[in-house]
């Protein structure tokens, strides 16, 4: 490592999560911070004992004070790019672009870059930047992307809250390449439009492929409400497993008429599915839904965003549970999802299970969140573990 880098020193006692992987420093860890390194600058971090630790990039307007990007004496570019690479060819053990040409190909900490997420839609790449050490390499990571993967283009949807905290403005558009607003893309053999600048997360859901999978295998002539359906994927997969009906609700009129296409897209009937552009929570009150449907999924956006918001937001999933409990069929599927890192997967099972006692419903768990191996999680950070989901069946 290059000995000209500044030196972050950390109180005594505060280098075992970094000994231990984790890619974290908060500042209360933080004995000697660097007078000289500007926030975004990558530092040399060592032990109060003067043990080297390794590199990370810094920022003193958040609560994490630094980011680990390499835990040996590795350069810290030549480390980000040792990460890319290993991270993009693991994916050529899980996808056949002729079957499924669109996934995650650098997942964050799950891949050893905080702050960094890469997403593939066949020959499009989409970048999102949440953090201001990654955003001044920013050209550096578009310059890697283009040589190694040789994309049409490269977008940007850097669009999240986070990047407030880190004193960035959102940043969405063209980076290189042409300028193509829309891509149609393969998952398991089933064909979705995805819209790059109109759209929510990089463009899809891509965390829930096998949530779609598990959903098209347990579909079979069941009528079936995709709530929160954005544009449509599992209504799209419940449709191709057999459903007898399979109905998308959204408030997004954008993205019911994008789901409307990718039916068409995959030549299932629009006449026999519905489509509501509606607010779930009034949608799952109406009483002419009762016993209707047999099959619910429920995958809203994240109701916490941050810490302060999980008693809130416990609420609304306890609420909307409750609604799909009361009104589906005897005998029924309810699958629910939760994005929200700050409710945990033994909160939110806490939450269903109030939702159940006031629904007066009896609820069993048959299944869980299956993971996409795309979206790893890195097992020092279990931080990365944010989507869960729970698979009921309802009597």
């Amino acid at each position: 490592m290059t000995t000209t880098l500044p030196q972050l020193i950390l109180k005594p006692g505060k280098e075992k999560p970094i000994k231990n992987f984790h890619h974290w420093i908060f500042s209360g860890a933080i004995k000697q911070f660097p007078k000289e390194a500007e926030d975004g600058d990558f530092v040399n971090v060592y032990s109060s004992s003067g043990e080297l630790l390794g590199s990370a990039y810094v920022n003193r307007k958040t609560s994490i004070t630094a980011r680990m990007v390499s835990f040996d004496n590795a350069e810290p570019l030549d480390s980000i790019v040792s990460h890319m690479d290993k991270a993009i060819e693991m994916r050529k053990n899980f996808f056949d672009d002729k079957q499924t040409n669109a996934y995650r190909l650098i997942n964050s900490e799950g891949d050893g870059i905080p702050g960094l997420v890469v997403d593939k839609y066949d020959d499009v790449i989409v970048v999102q930047i949440t953090t201001l050490g990654i955003e001044k390499i920013k050209k550096d990571i578009v310059n890697y992307l283009v040589a190694k993967l040789k994309p049409i283009c490269v977008y940007e949807r850097s669009d999240m809250p986070s990047r407030r905290e880190e004193g960035l403005k959102n940043q969405v558009g063209l980076l290189y390449g042409e300028d193509i607003k829309e891509k149609i893309i393969k998952e398991c053999g089933a064909l979705f439009k995805v819209d790059f600048i109109d759209s929510q997360k990089t463009g899809f859901f891509l965390d829930q492929r096998e949530m779609r999978q598990h959903v098209k295998k347990l579909a079979s002539n069941k009528t079936v409400l995709n709530c929160f359906s954005y544009t449509g994927g599992f209504s799209v997969a419940a449709a191709l497993g057999g459903a007898k009906k399979a109905d998308s609700v959204d408030i997004s009129d954008p993205a019911i008429e994008l789901a409307k296409e990718n039916f068409t897209l995959n030549n299932l009937s629009l006449n026999f599915n519905s489509f509501f552009t509606a607010d779930v929570f009034e949608f799952l009150r109406k009483d002419s839904i009762k016993d209707v449907y047999d099959f619910i999924v429920l995958d809203p956006p994240a109701f916490a965003k941050k810490r302060g918001d999980v008693v809130q937001a416990c609420r609304g999933y306890k609420d909307i549970n409750r609604l799909a409990l009361q009104k589906i069929k005897s005998s029924g599927i309810l699958v629910t999802s939760s994005c929200s890192y700050y409710v945990d997967e033994k909160l939110f099972q806490q939450v269903v299970f109030e939702a159940a006692v006031e629904a007066k419903r009896s609820v069993h768990i048959i299944d869980k969140h299956h993971y996409a191996p795309d979206h790893p999680v890195n097992i020092f950070h279990p931080e990365g573990n944010y989507l869960k989901s729970l698979v009921l069946w309802v009597e």
